[in-house]
C-alpha cells in the first residue's frame, strides 16, 4: 500500500527541528511521554462536561485522567480551582471574558502593537468585536510598562476587567501594582501567563497568583507541554454578578467559567491532550525542570547582552524571561526580510512588531527571539554567544548566497550535537 505523502512530510518537519536552532519564543519540544500521550488512542473518547458529570458514557479512565491533570496543576501553583479543558490559551481567554463581560462592555489589556496578545482587545479578535477594549503600552524611552499611563486609563474608563500579560513583552510585571489599580475602580484583574508559567512555577518571576483574581496559560511554551490552556484561581471567590442556580444558590466564580468553557465556549475535551498536560504539569515539578527554567533565563540574557555588543537595539535594553525584542530599524532591515533571511541558515525566528512601530505587522520592523526549545535541547550561555554571531553574520551578509550555505552548514551541524531527546 502507497504510504501517505503527509508522512513524508512529518519526516522532512522533524528533520528541520532536529537540525535546525528553533528562537521562536512560543514553541518548544515536548517529552517523548507527552507525544505518546498526544497520539494515544485517548482521541478516540468524546467526554462532554466534567469529571463525575459527563454527558456520554464510557468516561470513567478519562475522569480520572483529566482528575489527575488538575490535581497536578493545583499542586504547582498552589490554587484551589483548575479548569484543564480549554483548547489553546485564546480559547481559555474567550471563556474567561464570557463569564465575565457582557457584549460591549468595557475592559483594558495591553495594546497589541506594545506586545499584548490578539485575545486582548484587537480589532480583528473577538475580544476586540465582543467588547470594548481600551489599552494600555510601554514608556518610548525605557520600553517597559507606562504604569501612571496604565493607571490614568483605568481612572477614565472604570472597566470590570484589566488584564495583564503579553504575547511579546520581556520584563516582568508587577502585579501588586495592577491590583491596587483594579482594587481602585473595582476591577476584576486577570493575568495571561501563557508565555511565563514555566518560570513563575518555580519563582523566577513574580507571583501572580497572589494578587489576580484569575489566570489563564497556554501549557506549550515555557510549560514544555502540549499545546493547550488552563484558566487558574488561586481561590474560587464568589461571583461578581451574583448568578444563582436553579434552586437559588450562588455559583462560584469556578462554576461560572466552568460553564463558559463547556458548553460556553467549546464542546467535548481532547482527552489526549489532557493527558499529556497531567505528564507535562508533573515534569515542571521536578528538580530538572528548576535546572532547565534557570538556563532559560540565562540563556535569554547572554543573547540580549550578546545582540547589544553587536549594536543591536534590544528593547528595554535587556530582558527577565525566555525572550528578546529586537528593533532592526538602525540596520536597515525588515523583521520580515531578517526572518527570510534566517530560515536559509535554519534559524527560526518570528517577524514582530515593536512598540511605535512605522511598518505593517505583514512587514514589522522587529523580529522576537526566545530561549526555551534552546535550552530543553541542552544549549548554554556559550552557543548563544555562537547564535547571535551566526544571526549577525546571516543579516550583514544577507545577499551573499554562498556564505549564507557556510553558516547553514555550521548551525546544522552544531544543531545536530544536541540529540533533541537527549533531556528527555
Amino acid at each position: 500500500m502507497k504510504e501517505d505523502p503527509v508522512f513524508s512530510l512529518i519526516r522532512k518537519e522533524e528533520r528541520r527541528q532536529i537540525l535546525g536552532a528553533e528562537m521562536i519564543a512560543s514553541e518548544n519540544f515536548v517529552s517523548p511521554e507527552v507525544l505518546q500521550a498526544m497520539g494515544s488512542i485517548l482521541t478516540n473518547k468524546y467526554a462532554e462536561g466534567l469529571p463525575g458529570k459527563r454527558y456520554y458514557g464510557g468516561c470513567e479512565f478519562v475522569d480520572e485522567i483529566e482528575e489527575l491533570a488538575i490535581k497536578r496543576a493545583k499542586k504547582l501553583f498552589d490554587l484551589e480551582w483548575v479548569n484543564v479543558q480549554p483548547h489553546s490559551g485564546a480559547q481559555a481567554n474567550a471563556a474567561i471574558m464570557m463569564a465575565l463581560l457582557k457584549p460591549g462592555d468595557p475592559f483594558v489589556g495591553f495594546d497589541l502593537s506594545h506586545g499584548g496578545h490578539l485575545t486582548h482587545g484587537s480589532a480583528v479578535n473577538f475580544s476586540g468585536k465582543l467588547y470594548q477594549p481600551h489599552f494600555y503600552g510601554v514608556d518610548k524611552e525605557t520600553g517597559q510598562i507606562d504604569y501612571k499611563n496604565l493607571r490614568n486609563t483605568i481612572l477614565s474608563v472604570r472597566p470590570k476587567l484589566i488584564i495583564c500579560g503579553a504575547s511579546s513583552y520581556s520584563r516582568d510585571w508587577d502585579y501588586k501594582t495592577f491590583r491596587e489599580y483594579a482594587d481602585e475602580v473595582g476591577s476584576l484583574l486577570m493575568a495571561d501567563i501563557a508565555h511565563p508559567a514555566g518560570l513563575i512555577a518555580h519563582s523566577l518571576l513574580n507571583n501572580p497568583f497572589k494578587y489576580c483574581h484569575i489566570l489563564s496559560t497556554t501549557t506549550h511554551k515555557t510549560l514544555r507541554g502540549p499545546r493547550g490552556g488552563m484558566i487558574m484561581m488561586r481561590k474560587n471567590i464568589p461571583n461578581p454578578m451574583g448568578w444563582k442556580t436553579a434552586k437559588g444558590r450562588h455559583k462560584t466564580m469556578g462554576e461560572i467559567l466552568d460553564s463558559a468553557v463547556f458548553p460556553g465556549t467549546q464542546g467535548g475535551p481532547h482527552e489526549h491532550t489532557i493527558a499529556a498536560k497531567a505528564i507535562a504539569l508533573q515534569e515542571v515539578q521536578t528538580s530538572e525542570f528548576k535546572k532547565y527554567a534557570q538556563q532559560i533565563c540565562r540563556n535569554a540574557s547572554t543573547l540580549a547582552q550578546a545582540l547589544m555588543d553587536r549594536n543591536y537595539q534590544v528593547l528595554s535594553k535587556g530582558t527577565d524571561n525566555h525572550m528578546v525584542l529586537v528593533d532592526l530599524r538602525n540596520k536597515s532591515i525588515s523583521g520580515k526580510e531578517a526572518e527570510d533571511i534566517l530560515s536559509k541558515v535554519s534559524i527560526t525566528v518570528n517577524k514582530n512588531m515593536v512598540p511605535f512601530d512605522d511598518r505593517s505587522p505583514f512587514v514589522t520592523s522587529g523580529i522576537r527571539l526566545g530561549t526555551p526549545a534552546l535550552s530543553t535541547r541542552g544549549l548554554k550561555e556559550k552557543d548563544m554567544e555562537k547564535i547571535v554571531d551566526w544571526i549577525d553574520q546571516a543579516l550583514s551578509a544577507s545577499q551573499d548566497e554562498v556564505h549564507l550555505k557556510k553558516i547553514r552548514k555550521e548551525v546544522q551541524t552544531h544543531m545536530s550535537s544536541f540529540p533533541l531527546f537527549s533531556w528527555a
